[in-house]
């Protein structure tokens, strides 16, 4: 690679400060812009692309605009472009910088020497913070194909320690991850990703891709990503925002089923697992339906007085009406609309016959009329989700009728509810509980779906959650993310295949990142002793780094290796069992640390520099085991490896919450163990 000279790097250093200059000036321009329209409703709507656009507009001096460069050969024009994380142009409108989702930069990721895609040479840029620091050159095509195919750059940039969220991965995307990246709107992927594949980050910027390259209809429609916690929403907070895009919603599985009530309780978990059974959607669906009359009903003719006249339909043509709408296969709510009317529509037909002149809202007058709603309900009742789930776990027979040849008699007994509450309002919904209410509401009315649904550490989600996430991408696509080696619920489902019948997306492609970029490998290697018990079926993941990280077992006090790794440069997480979490906070604490605790009060914990530390701001997080997942951290002190594994209800669930434990050092990993390691680590079974 030939050497960087100064007068190289003053033109580039240049060319990064004119194209500060032109942002700053389309941020200046936009600022200046007023909304003008026609009416209150298309100003505001207005009014919200130019702030949206403001917001995409927004430069931080840390970030560098640029971190690669296009020489394209002489047959593909010869251009030059610099890649960054936004398009920036002059006063003339040329490119001083294009958007790395644009097709033209599509070649900085998946160019090789075999397929040079047209480019000469590849530029990486090296930065420290902010400030172009240098750059290699990669010869692409050409007489001379001169450059390592190693890239120090990529290499310091993948391990450069970090403090505070995740950030965005747009200077080190892979041509593997580039490929899931760039996936069609219409394609719903699932990305099954070791540890440290970077399937996190590949999703997030796939979300921003979309965003960027079907921009009226992912943003009319929406999008969203769904991670497994608020702590883990706080942890990737800020890449999408730092890629320019601030249209995406960002939630969770408990705040997406929140509108059907207040979680408030917990269970056991075999019944936990029982609800998030794709067998209890035959089961809500019957029970709704259930209220229909049936053809072999006992049915009532309708009767409508009109002025002097009785209008009346007989009841087996109101048989035939229920039949008819029934056949349809409509949403509950809707088929009772429509019952309404196709009664009237009897009664408007004799109408008609008899003469009489009727306007063009005469039908619907009829479907209004208290007579044909009265007896339209009788037929095809009002019902509520709440209400309907509080009967049938209250109700031990009309359970069993509505489960019959779907669950065992031990099934309804362990759903059936001991000692029932009075009401729906007086329930105490579980999380579980609150999924089913979300069945129930898309039966009685259709949810709406969004353009496409992000979803992270998927494998963790029952059957009936995973449906209730397919609703909102109904006619969309999804993105799902996750891990079946790291599978902790005892309701996960067990391959991605099943994940995919759940979300309604059958026809979805399945791609497996094994490379790891982030987790060392003596680190992932030592994990990976886990998997021929949790996950025997998935291919190892492969550290692609050089560097082997640091791996220390150890029966050392755990203060010790915290101040160990703080004396370090970067982000340190002293993962402890969940059981193990005040302890851990009062020897922090006594021992003058500062730090924050992921998950408890928004993060927020008293420490003795009263700095109102917050997770993932502070230098030192302290992690509950059942919060790592998702994670990552430049140091990690594991404590109690055998308490991890003993927190969960099986053996197995907790090897798998070690697996993800172990998985989350970038750099370093201490593990600190009272000579009780797991069999399945050492090898030794005494």
């Amino acid at each position: 690679m030939p050497a960087v000279t100064d007068a190289e790097l003053d033109l580039e250093r240049a060319h990064l400060e004119r194209a500060r200059e032109e942002l700053a000036r389309m941020r200046e321009r936009t600022a200046g812009l007023t909304a003008h329209a026609g009416d209150r409703i298309s100003a505001e709507a207005l009014e919200l692309t130019l702030a949206r656009r403001l917001a995409q507009l927004a430069d931080d001096p840390h970030v560098p605009l640029f971190f690669g460069r296009l020489d394209h050969d002489a047959r593909s024009g010869g251009e030059v472009f610099h890649v960054g994380r936004r398009h920036v142009s002059d006063t003339a409108g040329d490119p001083l910088v294009v958007d790395w989702r644009a097709p033209v930069s599509a070649a900085f990721y998946r160019a090789t020497r075999h397929d040079p895609m047209g480019v000469a040479t590849r530029r990486r840029y090296g930065f420290a913070r902010g400030v172009l620091t240098g750059f290699e050159d990669e010869a692409l095509s050409g007489a001379s194909t001169t450059g390592a195919e190693h890239s120090e750059i990529l290499e310091q940039e993948i391990e450069r320690p970090r403090t505070g969220p995740m950030r965005d991965i747009v200077a080190t995307i892979q041509p593997e991850q580039d490929v899931i990246v760039r996936s069609d709107l219409d394609r719903t992927v699932v990305v099954q990703g070791a540890p440290g594949t970077g399937k996190t980050a590949v999703g997030l910027h796939r979300a921003a891709y979309l965003l960027y390259a079907h921009r009226e209809q992912v943003t009319r429609r929406g999008m969203t990503v769904v991670g497994p916690n608020s702590s883990f929403l706080r942890y990737i907070r800020d890449v999408l925002p730092a890629l320019g895009e601030v249209d995406a919603t960002q939630t969770t599985v408990e705040e997406v089923v929140a509108a059907h009530g207040r979680l408030r309780g917990t269970e056991p978990a075999d019944v936990a697992r029982l609800k998030g059974d794709a067998r209890m959607a035959q089961v809500l669906r019957r029970a709704v339906w259930s209220h229909v009359a049936a053809p072999a009903d006992p049915v009532e003719a309708l009767v409508l007085p009109r002025g002097s006249r009785r209008w009346r339909v007989p009841a087996h043509e109101v048989r035939d009406a229920v039949a008819h709408v029934v056949g349809r296969e409509l949403r509950y709510d809707a088929g009772r609309e429509q019952l309404r009317y196709a009664l009237a529509h009897r009664i408007l037909q004799q109408i008609e016959a008899s003469g009489d002149a009727l306007d063009d809202r005469a039908w619907d007058v009829l479907a209004r009329t208290k007579a044909v709603k009265d007896h339209a309900a009788t037929l095809w009742p009002v019902l509520t989700p709440a209400r309907l789930l509080h009967r049938l776990l209250s109700d031990p027979e009309l359970l069993a009728q509505m489960s019959d040849g779907i669950l065992t008699p031990a099934e309804r007994d362990a759903l059936a509810w001991a000692t029932p509450p009075r009401s729906a309002g007086a329930a105490r919904w579980t999380l579980a509980d609150l999924v089913l209410l979300d069945e129930l509401a898309d039966l009685l009315e259709r949810a709406p779906s969004v353009a496409h649904v992000v979803v992270d550490e998927a494998q963790d989600l029952s059957p009936m959650m995973l449906r209730a996430l397919g609703r909102r991408a109904r006619t969309g696509s999804l993105t799902v993310l996750g891990d079946l080696a790291q599978a902790t619920t005892p309701w996960a489902v067990r391959s991605w295949a099943d994940a995919l019948d759940h979300l309604g997306k059958p026809d979805g492609h399945v791609e497996q990142l094994t490379a790891g970029f982030r987790v060392p490998g003596d680190v992932i290697e030592y994990a990976a002793r886990l998997l021929p018990t949790i996950a025997p079926e998935l291919a190892p993941p492969v550290a692609v780094r050089r560097a082997r990280g640091e791996l220390v077992l150890t029966t050392a006090p755990t203060l010790g290796l915290v101040r160990t790794a703080l004396a370090r440069e970067g982000s340190v997480g002293l993962i402890v069992p969940d059981g193990g979490v005040a302890a851990a906070r009062r020897e922090l604490l006594a021992a003058g640390l500062a730090f924050a605790v992921v998950g408890e009060d928004d993060g927020r914990t008293p420490d003795p520099a009263d700095d109102g530390a917050t997770e993932f701001d502070a230098r030192l997080d302290l992690v509950p085991a059942s919060l790592a997942k998702g994670l990552e951290f430049d140091h990690v002190v594991l404590d109690d490896p055998a308490g991890i594994v003993a927190g969960e209800a099986e053996h197995e669930s907790g090897l798998r919450r070690l697996y993800v434990c172990l998985t989350r050092a970038v750099t370093s990993l201490a593990v600190r163990h009272d000579d009780d390691l797991p069999v399945e680590l050492t090898g030794r079974r005494d």
